[in-house]
């Protein structure tokens, strides 16, 4: 049997020791920069591509993101404080809208923004609660 040199190893154990990294990022907080690297390389499958796992798990990461907000939202309104925006109970958003949107921000701030901000944000420009 070969030993493994230390640069085997290295490329071996990286992503091993980066899982846990990954798995304790919350659902949401994945960045703007990530997300579209990822939906970019999707793009030419077409709708085919939600059928991959890696479209699941972009599809998962903005159902989450939506989640997060929908549940600040009504934890707000039941303790009687102002929200960031005033959304409908119900209402649909195409992948193109959301990819439109995340496309909006500067090339520069797209690492810093996770999905979670990205999504309140569009609730905020959609959604503006009345004066």
């Amino acid at each position: 049997m070969r030993r493994m040199t230390g640069r085997a190893r290295a490329r071996l154990l990286s992503p091993v020791l980066a899982a846990p990294l990954l798995c304790a990022m919350a659902p949401g907080d994945m960045s703007i920069a990530a997300f579209l690297a990822r939906a970019g390389s999707l793009e030419r499958l077409g709708p085919l591509a939600l059928a991959t796992p890696q479209g699941h798990q972009l599809k998962n990461e903005v159902i989450a993101a939506g989640r997060r907000y929908k549940a600040r939202i009504d934890a707000e309104r039941r303790a009687g404080r102002k929200t960031t925006s005033c959304p409908p109970e119900s209402g649909s958003l195409t992948p193109e809208q959301w990819l439109a949107h995340l496309r909006s921000y500067p090339e520069r701030l797209r690492g810093r923004i996770s999905i979670y901000a990205a999504f309140d944000a569009l609730m905020k420009k959609r959604y503006p609660c009345p004066a």
